[in-house]
């Protein structure tokens, strides 16, 4: 079995499923991990299949049975709902003996590993299409975050205002935030930052942008937030790091790669916009 969540497992086996095992799996991760727990009839009964056949699926990734999928789903939705006190209590202290050499050492190893591994299973066709989502000058776009990501949305954010107009951070006052979730639309891309432990406030606002024909990209750890059974595009990244925290450093990664296709995509639009920018700042003396 891979090496990932199942989500994963599942995304990287779709290719070499039977038409009847490819209905399961998509059943599976539409609704990932809630589905995983179903029964095996009601989960034949969803994708239109027989029940041997969500049997067969399971076995093709690496399980014995159904109940054995189940227990691997359990024990990682355990790993998927760690707060850094948990992580803190769980982990062993070999880094509080590291000195400052070793730390700089084993920080190098973990965040190169993570950040290679996050962009070698970025598909390039999530990747291409995030890029024509975000460089349509016809849609809007608005960004929101988390309790840590939130900073990650707002660099995005700044380096999209660079680019183009109709960028917006979704705003924290309740009245305001309303406003602009009611105002959504099908001409509507909703950027969200959504790490474990994921806020319910992201599920309904991605499923809100959906309803309304909007499109949903989600920016998730490997595990993957519930957001993503209602987004367009899902970038996973890795979280490895040498403190009880997830790290952010994969994802900046992925949204420096982003930023990169856009100005490539963008072409000259996004130069003469720069420009624009860069002496309207001046002008009010701000540069």
């Amino acid at each position: 079995m891979a090496s990932g969540t199942l989500a994963d497992d599942i995304r990287l086996k779709l290719g070499i499923l039977s038409p009847a095992e490819r209905k399961v799996a998509r059943v599976l991760l539409a609704s990932y991990p809630s589905s995983g727990f179903e029964t095996i009839a009601t989960l034949a009964e969803r994708a239109a299949v027989s029940a041997p056949t969500v049997l067969r699926f399971v076995n093709r990734l690496g399980y014995s049975g159904f109940p054995d999928f189940q227990a691997a789903l359990r024990a990682e939705l355990e790993t998927r709902n760690a707060s850094p006190l948990s992580l803190y209590e769980a982990t062993d202290d070999a880094s509080s003996t590291d000195s400052a050499a070793g730390l700089m050492a084993r920080s190098s190893k973990l965040f190169t590993a993570a950040v290679t591994q996050t962009l070698a299973e970025t598909p390039p066709h999530d990747l291409e299409h995030a890029i024509a989502l975000l460089s349509d000058r016809k849609r809007r776009i608005t960004l929101a975050g988390g309790r840590f990501t939130r900073l990650l949305a707002q660099y995005l954010g700044l380096h999209l205002m660079q680019l183009r107009d109709d960028v917006r951070f979704l705003p924290e006052r309740a009245v305001e935030r309303t406003a602009v979730l009611a105002a959504l639309t099908r001409r509507d891309v909703l950027v969200i930052f959504d790490y474990r432990r994921y806020e319910h406030d992201k599920l309904a606002i991605a499923q809100l942008a959906q309803e309304c024909g909007g499109k949903v990209i989600v920016f998730t750890d490997t595990w993957l937030s519930p957001t993503a059974s209602h987004a367009e595009v899902v970038f996973p990244s890795q979280v490895t790091t040498p403190s009880p925290y997830d790290s952010l450093v994969p994802t900046l990664a992925v949204i420096e790669t982003v930023v990169a296709g856009l100005i490539t995509a963008m072409g000259n639009e996004a130069h003469q916009h720069m420009k624009h920018v860069e002496d309207t700042a001046h002008r009010i003396g701000l540069v």
